[in-house]
């Protein structure tokens, strides 16, 4: 364990606990609340529904797409720690920027939110393409599980933190919890910014033969992505992988941001479901750690197929869900293989990529992040429309975790010392 004591291995996993706070507290907390309730007062639920989806379609679209670009860019000109910077504030001064937007004013409450979460996407991208940095191939699944934990942890707190601000505000200082909302996105910025200084202090990333300038990396990452793109097909067992991440992580996605929505449409008080997603968070934490446990004693795919295997078992559960208690059952359960399957798919892809091209190639894995949880929220939805039960639209779900199980299955992992790990035929 004494590599979770080195200082370059704590100062990258502290982004995750950094940033964290970002995905916590506003994009699954209060951002959409108070979005619906004080920056499209009056509106209807629909429209505002409409202009959120925009704001959020936007960001996804620009940084998807983008992503692998950038970080073909980054790798050769050795400035993926310059590039983690730009987008962090970017994400920071927009997340402060909320702040200041007044009550009715969605426009620009959606143009900061938008440009925060591109921030917090493109930080995310780079500080995952330092893994390979900071540990060895044998350290990946411990030190990827470690940042999650702590992300977890991180995130956790301070929404706790923020949470009780608007449930008790005078506590606070503040005069409503409208006031503590806006007081919040400030805790996050400046919670975001202050545990990014040690990576930008104690990480170093290793630098191309030859550095180019920026323009010269931008002509020349844009010729790599081409290459790549058109040589994917000799990268067979990233290929297949990308396809398994991008239907189970979907169904992940989808699991976490319709949960609330599925428990409010079987009438459970919004309070009990905010404390579910405090219960899931610190569930996460120890939960994390262990599977960089089971990764490093099984292998990653093992602790993957296992997570998978659960939230097959939470989607049949959550057709035959009757109680705030069961649906908190379910948030537990959650919990223990949230953080798990996001490190190691994580750690797992880093072994299939050329450490050469990691930011180039973590792009990529990040644009199917970026694009999963769309086919979920349609198949719950077309599904919802056809049968007029919600039951049987979660159930659904089970479809993207079967098939991404069959895919991952079917990826044959290269040995550290083949060619496969440079980049030719798996």
């Amino acid at each position: 364990m004494s590599v979770l004591r080195r200082r370059s291995v704590v100062a990258w996993a502290l982004y995750d606990w950094a940033n964290s706070s970002f995905a916590t507290t506003v994009m699954a907390g209060f951002f959409p609340v108070f979005f619906k309730q004080y920056w499209s007062a009056g509106s209807e639920a629909t429209v505002s529904t409409f202009r959120l989806g925009i704001g959020n379609g936007i960001a996804s679209a620009v940084i998807a797409l983008l992503a692998p670009l950038i970080g073909a860019v980054a790798d050769r000109g050795g400035a993926r720690v310059k590039l983690l910077l730009l987008f962090t504030v970017l994400g920071v001064a927009m997340t402060a920027g909320l702040y200041w937007v007044e009550r009715g004013q969605w426009p620009l409450a959606v143009l900061f939110y938008a440009l925060a979460s591109v921030g917090f996407s493109g930080g995310v991208a780079f500080n995952d393409s330092l893994l390979l940095d900071v540990a060895d191939e044998s350290e990946l699944d411990l030190v990827s599980s470690y940042g999650y934990a702590l992300g977890y942890l991180g995130g956790g707190l301070l929404f706790l933190v923020n949470v009780m601000m608007t449930l008790k505000p005078q506590l606070f200082g503040l005069a409503d919890a409208a006031q503590a909302v806006r007081v919040s996105f400030l805790t996050v910025a400046a919670w975001w910014g202050l545990f990014t200084v040690p990576l930008l202090l104690f990480v170093r990333e290793r630098q191309p033969a030859i550095p180019l300038r920026p323009l010269a990396a931008l002509r020349a990452g844009w010729s790599e992505l081409w290459r790549t793109l058109s040589h994917l097909r000799a990268y067979r067992a990233m290929t297949l992988f990308l396809a398994a991440y991008w239907l189970y992580i979907d169904g992940v996605n989808t699991v976490i941001k319709m949960a609330v929505d599925y428990g409010l449409s079987l009438g459970f008080a919004s309070k009990s479901l905010i404390v579910a997603l405090l219960v899931t968070q610190f569930v996460a934490f120890p939960a994390a750690l262990a599977f960089g446990w089971i990764g490093k004693r099984f292998g990653p795919r093992s602790g993957i197929q296992l997570s998978i295997g659960v939230y097959l078992g939470v989607t049949i559960g959550g057709y035959y869900l009757q109680t705030v208690a069961q649906f908190y059952a379910l948030a537990v359960i959650i919990g223990l293989v949230q953080g798990g399957i996001q490190s190691l798919s994580r750690s797992y892809f880093a072994r299939l990529v050329p450490p050469d091209k990691s930011g180039e190639f973590f792009g990529f894995f990040n644009m199917m992040g970026k694009f999963a949880a769309v086919i979920g929220p349609v198949l719950m939805g077309w599904v919802a429309l056809v049968t007029g039960s919600s039951r049987l639209a979660i159930l659904s779900i089970a479809v993207l975790f079967a098939v991404g199980a069959v895919l991952l299955w079917l990826v044959n992992e290269p040995a550290a010392s083949s060619p496969d790990r440079a980049g030719s035929n798996s």
